[in-house]
């Protein structure tokens, strides 16, 4: 339940809190003081969409806190929950959960599960067609629970095979595909023969070749010069030099370094020649070569970076292969499990789809009950259990809907097809009414469900929404003096004038309180005879 709400600049509401209680609250007050926008902050507070239009003029920010008491849930901190959104004018979003930064969808999904509002365009759960199986099996209760308990111990066990066969290519079409794959991929790599380190030595040769006419023309010059050259004047050089060792010993020294010289110079020479004449180069050996690079680079594309990691493949190949060729005898196992369960499954189904669909009927007649009771007299709900032999989900193999009509003389259509607010809403009160006791939303937000209603029609709302309330939290917004006299606490919502800017105001009503508004929102004023018929609707509530 709601313990505590509070709203910062959202329309006309500057700042207020609003402490709320257990069973039937009611919200009354001044037209336009407010009351919607209790309902729309806590819907914001649900993950909805805001408009920026709705932050107070001239303020940057928005900001809607609760705390909700809810022992049970595990996100809680001692039964505490605390919630807040709060919404920049530039449209960035603050959401929180107990202190924690969530996403807008992650509060969504948590909020959903502890609030549910109908008014004119908030019946999510009503127009969610999940929630209509949830509510069938709700009203069925116990004799239904020990199938289901069976059918999702199976249903575990049956998409824990299918996950397994999916990963183990447990068809056999998927996996002689996929073998078909990983085969030709494994001879593509096998037959270009790789070697880890040969794109480097092809690399060299490629760009020998495509210097090849640069190193001839320059390995000849090399030659020419060292042969007319170099040599020649190191020859004329060292005899030269021989003359003079008789003179003295430090030119022997020099002429024994200009034979070295020389020696190294004539080898160099034979090297160069003989380079020279080794180059040669075919243009088939040039084609060879790019065909080769063309080979490793398409399987680089395809199966690594290098040469290195394709082989690393290759080997994965090798050992995949090898293991899927071997997962017959074990998926063939596996295969013979998932039928035992789909038998199991299908036998549970079929017994759950019974029960589920001779329900339905009965729920549909407490429900059109109901909404004879709440002026919907030409109203009739048809609950549709489609039973799926091709599909199985996680509580059977049926699709259930809840579909309407509204008029004599009208085509059914479903829930989410009717136009009006106040019938939806009218709708879902009868449907809470008639699982008030298997329903397990906390709080039930209820906006505009007297709409168009009055007299026999506004006191059965006004029953059934006490009677709701013993187990859920109620919020209602309302004009009729019917509804606010079955209230358990009443809250007056108005607004006053300071200064230039318009600010809401919300107050807990005392009894007496309580009784003057009601008397007030019977015929628009306070006098004897309203108050007596106020004091007669409390006394009713009473008894």
């Amino acid at each position: 339940m709601i313990t505590t709400l509070h709203i910062q600049n959202i329309g006309i509401i500057e700042d207020i809190s609003l402490n709320l209680n257990k069973g039937l609250n009611v919200l009354t007050g001044e037209t336009g003081a407010g009351k919607t926008l209790i309902i729309d902050s806590l819907a914001i507070l649900s993950g909805e969409r805001f408009s920026k239009e709705m932050i107070r003029k001239g303020e940057t920010t928005s900001y809607i806190e609760a705390c909700f008491y809810e022992p049970e849930n595990t996100d809680a901190i001692e039964g505490n929950i605390i919630v807040s959104r709060e919404i920049n004018i530039n449209g960035k979003n603050l959401c929180k959960i107990n202190g924690r930064m969530v996403t807008v969808n992650e509060l969504k999904e948590f909020m959903k599960k502890i609030i549910e509002i109908h008014g004119q365009n908030e019946n999510q759960t009503l127009l969610d067609a999940n929630y209509h199986l949830k509510y069938l099996d709700g009203f069925i209760g116990q004799e239904i629970i020990p199938l289901k308990e069976k059918y999702k111990e199976n249903y575990i066990k049956y998409t824990q095979i299918k996950e397994e066969l999916k990963n183990n290519y447990g068809d056999d079409k998927e996996r002689e595909r996929k073998l078909d794959l990983l085969k030709y991929q494994l001879n593509e790599i096998t037959e270009a023969n790789l070697k880890e380190t040969e794109e480097e030595s092809l690399e060299e040769k490629r760009k020998i070749i495509l210097n090849s006419e640069k190193i001839v023309q320059n390995l000849k010059e090399a030659e020419y010069a060292l042969g007319e050259n170099t040599i020649d004047s190191l020859s004329i050089a060292i005899r030269a030099i021989e003359k003079l060792e008789t003179i003295d010993k430090k030119y022997e020294k020099i002429a024994t370094n200009l034979k070295n010289i020389y020696y190294d110079l004539q080898e160099i020479s034979r090297d160069i020649s003989n380079e020279n004449e080794e180059i040669y180069f075919s243009e088939e050996e040039r084609d060879e070569i790019e065909q080769r690079l063309d080979l490793i680079h398409s399987l680089k594309r395809k199966y690594g970076n290098s040469i290195k990691e394709i082989l690393e493949y290759l080997r994965k190949l090798e050992e995949e292969i090898k293991y899927i060729e071997n997962l017959e005898e074990h998926n063939n196992n596996l295969q013979k499990e998932k039928k035992i369960i789909e038998e199991q499954m299908d036998s549970l189904a079929e017994k759950i789809h019974s029960i589920r669909e001779k329900a339905s009927q009965n729920l549909a007649m407490s429900i059109n009950k109901e909404l004879k009771e709440l002026e919907m007299k030409n109203a009739k709900v048809n609950i549709k259990v489609k039973y799926n032999p091709e599909e199985y989900y996680k509580s059977g193999k049926d699709n259930v809907k809840i579909y309407i009509t509204t008029n004599v003389g009208e085509d059914e259509k479903e829930l989410a097809k009717i136009a009006s607010g106040g019938e939806m809403s009218r709708t879902m009160l009868a449907i809470k009414k008639v699982l008030a006791d298997s329903d397990k939303m906390p709080v039930l937000i209820f906006d505009e469900i007297d709409t168009g209603i009055s007299g026999k029609a506004a006191n059965s709302v006004a029953q059934k929404l006490s009677i709701i309330s013993k187990t859920h939290q109620v919020i209602c917004i309302s004009h009729l003096p019917n509804i606010a006299a079955m209230a358990d606490y009443n809250y007056f919502l108005s607004k006053k004038v300071l200064g230039e800017r318009t600010n809401t105001n919300i107050k807990l009503l005392t009894e007496e309180e309580t009784v003057k508004e009601i008397a007030r929102i019977s015929s628009g004023e306070v006098n004897e005879v309203t108050l007596k018929y106020a004091t007669e609707l409390r006394n009713k509530k009473a008894s």
